[in-house]
């Protein structure tokens, strides 16, 4: 092999990329080439002559000049850069007369290495995104064509990726243009543009958006919600809220039945709140009638020609309660119709609203309540704008206001905002003097509603009705008394004990408390007096009570008891009352 002139060896050392550090059997730097200069920091001017021990000790070079052995693919950290170094001993006659060291700087190898795990990382956090999200999402290359879909979008559209990848974007759109196309052409996004995708015509909302690398445009990605439950929710919602516009307040107080007297301070308490614009705040177990007492505040108020707005807080879903008793602008969320809508208390303005099941309505919302109720103004979701409002609001609860506060899931302010006029409606447990006339008069409600000949109770159904603690108030009672008519043979015109459906005594605690209110005690059989005895008692009273309520009107006093005018001539006979 000819031998290589000095001149070329210095030129090969200076163009090398890799550091050349070389010493000699005593460890002084021999070599040091402009590449060493590069990786260590250090001059040659000052390493030539040096121990290498010294001026960088962690190249183990001196190591090789004792062993004779290379070290291969170590690395080695030279202030702020990093490197691999191969130590190789130099031999002349099988005697180490030096070292050689190769420097490959792998400072931005390392930091590349770096960012690859941080892409890949990222990667895996992207896929995992997109899996787990319900939102459907495709993403199409600069010509159009399908690069990648999510399995939401695959639940949704009912395409895969064999009917997707690699292929234009426009096949997955049934009905409309695709905008992952049309951003393409534009490069500007696009927002909440409804379309039909897939074999089964999915009614969606697409958001599209380009995707701008170093100012070229690579793609663009979409992402797709399906809105068909949304459209059919707000379908139902909007037949709702026209039912509820034409729906007026239908009952007086001459239809709430009752001679006790705990009915009878409801009344009264109900008809001195109807003169003021007060807000009533109606307290009572399910089934006990407050929606009536509603409804009769609302027709003998001087708001009586103005709508009478009736929202059951618990059977709308909790998300869409404010839109719907606020109402929303236009744009406010996806499915919102064009021109936004109005809520309830608008709808009810002039007038009054009845917000059934208060106690069931979530914090958050009973905090923009509150502030309705004070500033007596609304803005609706998605505005910014307040409206004023003129309404009159009536609320009710079978809840236990009192102990959901401590419980923390009741705002007090808002307590203290609606019980300006407290009203406790009595449970039917608490009233039982009342409950041959409310029998009577759903004997003859329900009869005319089956197309059945009106019935009259027995005395010893009454009494059974007396002795059992009616859990579901008065509607429990309508309840029976319908199942009792269903029960009688057709030729049958006297409800019997046998016609009733079984009736449990149902151990009740009472509330709101009503043991202190006054009432009248149930008739109860006395030393040596027969069941004859008892039952006539009770009829000859019930007459009294029904000529008593009607003025002396026979004809209207038979039909509040469901009897023919000649039957209750006979009983009036009967118990010398004619």
């Amino acid at each position: 092999m000819p031998e290589i002139s000095n001149t070329l060896l210095e030129l090969i050392l200076n163009c090398s990329f890799e550091a050349i550090i070389v010493v000699d059997r005593d460890g002084l730097v021999t070599v040091f080439n402009p590449a060493a200069e590069r990786i260590t920091g250090l001059k040659a001017a000052d390493m030539l002559g040096k121990p290498i021990a010294e001026a960088i000790p962690k190249t183990n070079m001196t190591r090789v000049l004792k062993t004779g052995i290379s070290e291969l693919h170590h690395l080695l950290q030279l202030g702020g850069s990093t490197a691999i170094s191969n130590l190789f001993p130099i031999m002349e006659d099988k005697k180490i007369t030096g070292a050689l060291a190769i420097l490959r700087n792998v400072t931005k190898l390392k930091s590349l290495n770096q960012r690859i795990i941080e892409l890949t990382q990222k990667r895996s956090w992207l896929e995992a995104i997109l899996h787990a999200t319900n939102d459907a999402i495709t993403v199409v290359n600069e010509e159009g064509n399908g690069m990648l879909i999510n399995p939401a979008y695959t639940k949704l559209t009912g395409l895969t990726e064999s009917d997707v990848l690699g292929k234009p974007a426009s096949i997955a759109v049934t009905e409309g243009e695709s905008m992952l196309l049309k951003v393409l052409h534009t490069r500007q996004p696009v927002r909440g543009v409804r379309l039909k995708m897939g074999p089964t015509k999915k009614e969606v909302v697409v958001n599209v958006a380009p995707v701008i690398i170093e100012d070229k445009l690579r793609g663009s990605v979409g992402v797709i919600q399906d809105i068909s439950e949304i459209l059919e929710l707000s379908e139902e919602l909007a037949s709702a809220r026209k039912m509820i516009r034409y729906l007026q307040a239908k009952y007086t107080f001459d239809d709430i039945l009752g001679d006790s007297e705990p009915v009878k301070a409801a009344i009264a308490q109900a008809k001195h709140a109807s003169d003021t614009p007060a807000t009533v705040l109606l307290r009572g177990e399910s089934g006990t009638g407050k929606e009536l007492f509603a409804h009769a505040i609302h027709n003998v108020s001087n708001r009586s020609r103005w709508p009478f707005v009736r929202v059951n807080c618990m059977a709308i879903v909790q998300s869409l309660l404010e839109s719907e008793l606020f109402g929303y602008e236009e744009g406010a969320f996806t499915g919102a119709v064009r021109g936004g809508k109005k809520g309830y208390f608008e709808e009810a303005d002039g007038g009054t609203i009845f917000l059934d099941e208060i106690g069931d309505m979530a914090l958050a919302l009973q905090a923009k309540l509150l502030r309705v109720l004070q500033e007596k103004e609304i803005v609706r979701v998605g505005g910014t704008n307040p409206i004023a409002i003129n309404v009159r609001v009536i609320a009710a609860t079978n809840a236990n206001l009192e102990q959901k506060i401590n419980e923390g899931t009741f705002r007090e302010d808002l307590y203290y905002r609606l019980n300006v006029v407290p009203i406790f409606i009595p449970p039917l447990r608490g009233r039982k003097e009342d409950i041959p006339l409310l029998a009577a008069y759903l004997c003859n409600k329900v009869g005319q509603e089956y197309k059945r000949k009106v019935p009259e109770l027995s005395p010893a159904a009454i009494q059974i009705f007396m002795g059992y603690d009616w859990p579901g108030n008065v509607r429990e009672l309508e309840n029976v008394v319908g199942r009792s008519i269903i029960n009688m043979n057709s030729h049958e015109t006297v409800i019997l004990p046998q016609h009733l459906p079984p009736l449990t005594r149902t151990a009740k605690s009472q509330w709101p408390p009503d043991a202190n209110l006054p009432r009248k005690p149930v008739a109860e059989a006395q030393p040596n007096q027969t069941l004859g005895k008892l039952l006539d008692s009770t009829e000859k009273d019930i007459l009294l009570k029904t000529l008593q309520r009607t003025n002396g009107n026979k004809t209207k006093a038979a039909k509040l008891l469901g009897i023919a005018v000649r039957s209750l001539y006979n009983k009036l006979e009967k118990h010398g009352l004619a």
